[in-house]
């Protein structure tokens, strides 16, 4: 089980969204739970499409989820180097091979040429295929010339670890470009090279490349190669389930939960139960825990809709099981400004107030922002509220008074503040509704509040009584 090897190798054409990271996780996961190693490779030999920036992204990325590998381009290993743009040597190594055995060899049309050929079998309805127009004899190849795989087309069955027997015809396997002529390589051409000189054992990638799996295998196959395990991932689907997720229905940049402040466990948790479970009703889980229990055989075939929901409800567990001094730590940069103001143990006391109802770090200044500063004045809280819309402004001002009154005598502990707030429902005649949502929305003017006590406990009797006093029609 040790010589377990797996690697994630992204293009830094772009940031990591959700899809590519449980791709990552899933590898991660089974080299951990086989105590063998997970690579880090970078396929960066599309120069056009690379976005400056995006390889520390892809690091920072993985490294937030918890994903940590034992070979990259950063820590290098055995088999480096792991950017594919420094081993172009080694492709044009493979890539002579390949044309000595008579396998691969230049391809002698212009783009002009091979369009014309397009649009003859377009215009008679046949399939191009470009081995079809395969040269009789091939020129020598000056290691600068764009390079094609010359393909042996038959039909094809192999085995899949997710997807189970897959099979195909021979009119899918081609002529393909395997060097390109700026001396770059193909990713079909150069991921099988660094799979195998890596001593990768499990390929694990989106069911996009399945199409493509038969030109691999007929590549395998010239280069006396044995194939690793593939390991096919269904696609993570939109909150519909109806169609790949995309940017528009919240494939956001991973490091945007990062700056919401999702908790990296959760995010974990989250991926690694999109499209796998372990046979029971469990939805919370360990590292250890996924490490120990993660199986091939239970990764689901069909797509696995993404549910931000759940991913929501999953960090508010985490932010409920932490300790207030373990939470504190975590959101110290997420305190309004307004909050500098004041000490920790002021803060934590906020904290705790806040903690059941906090779905992400961001959230704190909306649902904190009147402990630490006077807010505006907003009647429509009043006017627009159920239980309030109906009384009249003398009411309101009656009612504020008799609340004034019994709350200045009060030691504002929360067992006395509880205790006069339900005399008040008596003495005034008022259900709940009414009387402690008037009294929540003068005392602090937010749309919503943590326990009436608890909340004016930590305001103390100085700011709520002024809060309420200053209110008036």
């Amino acid at each position: 089980m040790s010589d377990i090897r797996t690697r994630f190798a992204p293009s830094p054409t772009g940031f990591l969204h959700v899809g590519g990271v449980r791709t990552a996780l899933y590898a991660w996961l089974i080299a951990r739970q086989g105590n063998g190693q997970f690579i880090l490779r970078i396929e960066d030999t599309d120069k056009v499409r690379e976005v400056e920036g995006s390889i520390k992204h892809i690091m920072d990325s993985l490294r937030f989820v918890g994903i940590n590998w034992d070979e990259g381009p950063d820590i290098g290993g055995n088999f480096e180097p792991y950017k594919q743009s420094q081993r172009l040597e080694t492709y044009k190594q493979w890539a002579q091979t390949l044309v000595d055995s008579g396998r691969a060899y230049p391809d002698p049309y212009t783009q002009e040429e091979l369009n014309g050929l397009r649009e003859k079998s377009k215009s008679e309805k046949k399939p191009f295929l470009f081995r079809d127009h395969r040269p009789e004899k091939f020129d020598k190849w000056d290691g600068k010339a764009t390079l094609r795989f010359k393909s042996d087309p038959k039909p094809y069955t192999w085995h899949d670890e997710v997807l189970g027997k897959l099979s195909t015809g021979p009119e899918v396997v081609d002529d393909f470009i395997i060097m390109k002529s700026d001396g770059f390589p193909t990713y079909n051409f150069c991921h099988i090279i660094d799979d195998h000189l890596m001593k990768i054992t499990h390929v694990v990638r989106s069911q996009e490349f399945i199409s493509s799996t038969p030109k691999f295998l007929n590549l395998y196959e010239a280069l006396e190669f044995n194939h690793p395990k593939f390991v096919t991932l269904p696609f993570v689907m939109g909150p519909d389930g109806k169609k790949k997720l995309s940017k528009r229905d919240g494939a956001k940049d991973i490091l945007d939960y990062q700056k919401e402040g999702y908790d990296p466990r959760a995010l974990m948790n989250f991926l690694a139960t999109l499209g796998w479970n372990d046979g029971t009703t469990q939805e919370i889980f360990s590292e250890e825990e996924l490490i120990e229990k993660f199986d091939i055989s239970r990764i689901n075939k069909s797509g696995a809709s993404f549910d931000e929901q759940r991913l929501i409800w999953m960090n508010g567990h985490y932010i409920r099981s932490m300790s207030i001094e373990e939470l504190y730590d975590k959101v110290r940069d997420y305190w309004p400004k307004s909050a500098d103001n004041f000490d920790d143990v002021y803060k934590m006391k906020v904290l705790g107030l806040v903690q059941e109802r906090l779905k992400f770090y961001s959230e704190i200044p909306s649902l904190t922002n009147f402990f630490f500063e006077d807010l505006e004045i907003n009647e429509s809280l009043i006017k627009d509220n159920k239980f309030l819309k109906n009384l009249s402004d003398q009411e309101i001002n009656n009612l504020l008074q008799i609340v004034t009154k019994s709350l200045s005598g009060s030691d504002f502990s929360v067992e006395d503040l509880s205790n006069r707030l339900n005399s008040l429902l008596s003495e005034t005649n008022k259900k709940p509704g009414e009387l402690f949502s008037l009294i929540r929305i003068v005392s602090t003017w937010a749309p919503s509040s943590p326990p009436l006590a608890e909340s004016l406990s930590v305001l103390g009797k100085k700011r709520t009584i002024d809060r309420i006093s200053n209110y008036s029609i």
